[in-house]
C-alpha cells in the first residue's frame, strides 16, 4: 500500500514532528502543497496544541496530522484533546501510545509511531498501529542507533503493517531507495528547515545551506537521549563535559532552552541547532511547494529509471 492511500495526500510525503518548528502554520503549507503536515506538540500543553491545530484547520483544508511526544507531561490531556479535535493522523515518538489507541480508533484516527528497532515496531503493531515510521539515526533531533538503510528492511520484514521511512531523506534519489527497501513512503524533516514558510530564523537556514557532510554531532549517548545537532561551542562544550563523565543535571544545563534559543532567536553558537547527516545537501532556501515535487518527481524518474542501471 502507497502511503497516499493512507493519507489522502498527492505525494506520499510526511513532513516531520519538529517541536518548537512545526506551527499549525507551517504544517499548513506542507499539507497545502501536497504532503502530509504535522502539528508538532513539543513544548506544548494540550491548549496550546489546540490552538494551533485550529490555526491549521483555518489554513488548509487538506489532510494533516499532530506528532504527539509521548513524554510531554501534559500527554493525558492532550491525548484526549485530539479526540475533541477529531485529528485523523497521530504520529508518536518517546514511548507507546498503547493506552491511548482505543480512543483514538474509535474516533477514526491513523496511527504512525516512530520506531528506531524491529522489536519496538513489533509492540507498536500489536498496539494497534496503522503504520509504523522506521527512522534511522541519521535523521536530526532525537536519534536511534541503527541507519535508515539497516533499519528499514528489517522493518519491513518483521510486521505486516506499511512502513515510512524516516531519516536521511533530502532527495528523490533516497526517496527511490526507501521505496525499493520497501517503505510506502517518506517523512522529511532537515530538507524542510530551508523552505520559504518554515519559521526557524534565517541564522538557522543559512547554517544548515552552509553546512558540509560532517556538520552535526551526537550529544547525549550517556544520558541514553542521544540528540543530533549541528556542531558549535555548545555541543563542543557538552560532548566535553560528557567525555568527563558529567551526570544529567550538569549536562541538562547546557542546553536548556537551546532549541528555542536556535529557532527564535537565531543563536547559533548556544543554541541547538538539530539538523540530520543530509545538512550537507542542502544548498538553497525554496518554497515547500518546489522542495516536494522536486522529491516525488525525482523519485519517480530513478525508480523508472532502475533497469537501466548496470550492475
Amino acid at each position: 500500500m502507497n502511503l497516499v492511500d493512507l493519507t489522502g495526500t498527492k505525494y506520499p510525503i510526511i513532513q516531520g514532528g519538529m517541536a518548537n518548528i512545526a506551527t499549525g502554520e507551517f504544517a499548513a503549507a506542507v499539507s497545502n502543497a501536497g504532503g502530509l503536515g504535522l502539528v508538532a506538540s513539543g513544548g506544548m500543553n494540550a491548549e496550546q496544541l489546540r490552538e494551533q491545530i485550529r490555526i491549521c484547520k483555518s489554513k488548509t483544508d487538506k489532510p494533516f496530522g499532530v506528532n504527539l511526544m509521548l513524554m510531554n507531561p501534559d500527554v493525558d490531556n492532550i491525548a484526549n484533546m485530539l479526540i475533541e479535535e477529531k485529528v485523523q493522523f497521530i504520529t508518536t515518538g518517546a514511548g507507546n501510545p498503547g493506552k491511548y489507541m482505543k480512543g483514538w480508533k474509535e474516533m477514526g484516527a491513523k496511527v504512525f509511531p516512530v520506531v528506531a528497532s524491529v522489536a519496538l515496531a513489533k509492540v507498536m503493531v500489536r498496539s494497534g498501529a496503522d503504520a509504523v515510521i522506521a527512522e534511522g539515526g541519521e535523521s536530526g533531533g532525537h536519534v536511534g542507533d541503527m541507519t535508515t538503510m539497516t533499519l528499514l528492511p528489517q522493518v519491513v520484514a518483521a510486521v505486516d503493517v506499511p512502513v515510512i521511512a524516516a531519516g536521511g531523506i533530502a532527495s528523490g534519489k533516497q526517496m527511490a531507495a526507501a521505496m525499493m527497501l520497501g517503505a510506502c513512503g517518506v517523512q522529511i524533516g532537515t530538507c524542510l528547515l530551508v523552505s520559504e514558510e518554515c519559521p526557524i530564523h534565517d541564522n538557522y537556514k543559512q547554517t544548515l545551506i552552509k553546512s558540509k557532510d560532517n556538520s552535526t554531532t551526537v550529544t547525549g549517548r550517556s544520558q541514553g537521549a542521544p540528540v543530533r545537532i549541528i556542531k558549535n561551542e555548545m555541543a563542543r562544550e557538552y560532548l566535553k563535559l560528557e567525555a568527563e563523565g558529567a551526570d544529567r543535571e550538569k549536562l541538562e544545563q547546557i542546553t536548556l532552552g537551546g532549541l528555542r534559543r536556535a529557532v527564535l532567536e537565531g543563536d547559533m553558537i548556544r543554541g541547538s541547532v538539530m539538523a540530520g547527516q543530509v545538512c550537507g545537501q542542502l544548498s538553497e532556501i525554496r518554497p515547500v511547494a518546489d522542495i516536494l515535487d522536486d522529491m516525488y518527481v525525482g523519485a519517480k524518474d530513478c525508480l523508472a529509471n532502475a533497469n537501466a542501471i548496470a550492475i
